[in-house]
């Protein structure tokens, strides 16, 4: 897996759409098919970018193609976004004790109108 190939795969939102719906449980083919509206072709070629990303695994059950989210992937994006992460929480920290500051000291007493 390549970072630039995991970044393609997700750019996609009916490829976000089909990890989402893994994240829940693996899913046979069809079931995805169903939940996501797609033609099953169009579907195929998704959990193709998907699979060849390293994102999703399949196995065969009998007649059917089942699909998993393989978690490694995702821990690796994780990872990479913590620094990223942590600025936002710390900007957000700054703002709520920005907003702490300026609000009015009675809750029920309306903001003052302009």
């Amino acid at each position: 897996m390549s970072d630039a190939s995991l970044w393609t795969a997700l750019a996609d939102p009916h490829r976000r759409a089909i990890v989402a719906l893994l994240l829940e449980r693996p899913r046979p083919v069809g079931e995805i098919v169903e939940a996501c509206g797609l033609s099953q072709p169009s579907t195929s070629k998704h959990l193709k970018v998907l699979r060849e990303a390293g994102l999703v695994r399949v196995r065969q059950d009998a007649q059917r193609r089942v699909y998993a989210l393989d978690p490694a992937p995702i821990a690796e994006l994780d990872a990479w976004l913590a620094p990223y992460r942590t600025l936002w929480n710390r900007s957000l920290d700054q703002l709520g004790r920005r907003l702490d500051e300026t609000a009015p000291d009675d809750p029920e007493e309306p903001a003052p109108k302009d």
